[in-house]
Order: C-alpha cells, then sequence, then structure tokens
C-alpha cells in the first residue's frame, strides 16, 4: 500500500481527522481484545452523519463486516468496508461514560495518575468533536470495531471477551468526504476487571472509487441506492445531481 499516514493510537486515547473520498482508512488492533468507538460526519456538512438504526434496518443486519456499508441519515453511504479479519463489529451497545467507568474500574484521576488516568468513551469521543464545533448533542451510538455482542432467545445481550485477536484489521473505504471521531476505550459491556484499554493502528492510503458490481454496492438495493445518492454529490463524477428515496 502507498501509505498516505499512519498514526498509532494508545489504548484509552482518541482521536479525530478528516478522511477525504477516494481513500480508506485501515484499523489494526495492536492487543487481543480491543475495541474502537467510531463516529463518522459529513465533513462539508456536519449535520449528516452515521445512523447506526439505518445501516442494519437497510441491511438487515445485526452487525457489520465485510461489504457492509455505513450510512449517514439521509441514506447515503458514508464509508464501505472493504476488508475485514474480525468478521463481526458491534453496531448497537453504544459507548461508555464516566460514571460506569467509575463504577467498574474505580477512581483513576488525572491529578493523581498523569496519563494512565481513567478515559471514558463518551468524553473522549466529545473531546474530539468539540475541535469541530460539535458535542454532546451530536455523539449517536458509535460502530464498535472488534467487539462481538450477540442477543439470546431471552434478549440478554452477551459480550465475547477476546473476539479480536492482535493483528486484526478493518479497512473502510470512504464514499464521501468524512470528519472520523474514535476512542479507543473499552466496550461499555467489557466483563473484565482490570481498566485496560488496547492500543491501534491507523493507516490511510488511496483506493479506487467503487466499480458498478462492487460487492458493497451490489449486496442489496438499499446499498445501491445510498452509492447513487452519495455519487451525486459529485457532479464532477457522476455527472447528476438529486437523491434517491
Amino acid at each position: 500500500m502507498d501509505i498516505l499516514w499512519s498514526e498509532f493510537i494508545p489504548g484509552g486515547a482518541h482521536f479525530s481527522g478528516v478522511v477525504r473520498r477516494g481513500t480508506s482508512l485501515r484499523v489494526t488492533a495492536q492487543e487481543a481484545g480491543g475495541n474502537v468507538s467510531i463516529v463518522l460526519y459529513n465533513y462539508e456538512q456536519l449535520t449528516e452523519r452515521y445512523n447506526m438504526a439505518d445501516t442494519l434496518k437497510g441491511q438487515h443486519t445485526a452487525f457489520i463486516t465485510r461489504n457492509h456499508v455505513l450510512y449517514s441519515d439521509m441514506g447515503r453511504a458514508l464509508c464501505s468496508v472493504t476488508d475485514d479479519t474480525c468478521g463481526w463489529h458491534d453496531p448497537m451497545c453504544g459507548v461508555s461514560n464516566a460514571a460506569l467507568v467509575e463504577k467498574k474500574y474505580g477512581t483513576a484521576r488525572y491529578q493523581e495518575h498523569r496519563n494512565a488516568y481513567h478515559r471514558n468513551g463518551q468524553d473522549s469521543l466529545v473531546n474530539e468533536l468539540e475541535k469541530y464545533g460539535l458535542g454532546l448533542k451530536d455523539l449517536d451510538p458509535p460502530l464498535n470495531l472488534f467487539s462481538k455482542v450477540t442477543v439470546d432467545d431471552m434478549g440478554n445481550l452477551r459480550f465475547h471477551e477476546n473476539h479480536a485477536a492482535a493483528g486484526a484489521r478493518v479497512d473502510l473505504r470512504f464514499e464521501m468526504h468524512c470528519l472520523v471521531a474514535l476512542s479507543t476505550c473499552q466496550h461499555p459491556l467489557d466483563p473484565g476487571e482490570a481498566y485496560a484499554p488496547r492500543d491501534v493502528l491507523l493507516e490511510c492510503f488511496p483506493s479506487p472509487p467503487p466499480t458498478a458490481d462492487d460487492p458493497a454496492r451490489t449486496l442489496c438495493p438499499e446499498n445501491a441506492r445510498a452509492f447513487v445518492n452519495t455519487e451525486r454529490m459529485f457532479p464532477s463524477r457522476s455527472g447528476v445531481v438529486g437523491s434517491v428515496a
């Protein structure tokens, strides 16, 4: 790959940046059992953002993996999963907050513990969003990369420990210019008794636009419509404007 940039993200840290149409972001777990909570926004119109409910409903799924598309709340394709060695990413369980982390892992403040203090996913993501004029009110449920949660017949949620091995990776091909914010804090359902978030590596590289027979585009009719809606934002390539309901 021709790497445009890379960034090592320590466990419990957070990151934000713009990933452009025509590039892909590879997220690689550096340790087993990691979690990356990620949210996406249309960088040119930040009120448009990743919508978990439409993403799952449109593709008739309860998890995200290869060839799935992340939809915006305007019915457009934000990005597509083009490679995935993990096989299951949790879109349903949200993100940890300060009260949850304190209850599970105890108190560890910056004043005493410096950079080893206990962070939580909600505050981490909000810290990044505030750099772009957004805030808590703009934080929707994230996609939790590398985490697997299933539901039994009684509706109980089961978290699968160490679902992702060290070296597990997922590639997200961006179909529009997106603001990406992420946190490497532990999943809110992680049953581990110790505060132990894991490191990840980000790598951005060029990727060609999807073809007419692209697997993500052809996965289902809803995906095809989402691609059309996105491509009409870029008339220099598609030659058309408008949207498909």
